[in-house]
């Protein structure tokens, strides 16, 4: 699945900070294709106010 990062983490707790790190996103507008497995699902439920994700 192709996750994109549409909101900034600036002034977000740190868990979601690292989270957003530990799928490979930077900044506004990186786009990442990870594999749909249950601990990335996890990690995208976690932030998904942040992300836009795609199937």
């Amino acid at each position: 699945m192709k996750i994109t990062l549409k909101r900034s983490v600036i002034g977000r707790p740190g868990y979601q900070v690292k989270t957003v790190q530990a799928l490979g996103l930077k900044k506004i507008g990186d786009s990442r294709e990870v594999s749909d497995s249950p601990a990335v699902r996890g990690m995208v439920k976690t932030v998904k106010h942040l992300l836009e994700v795609e199937a």
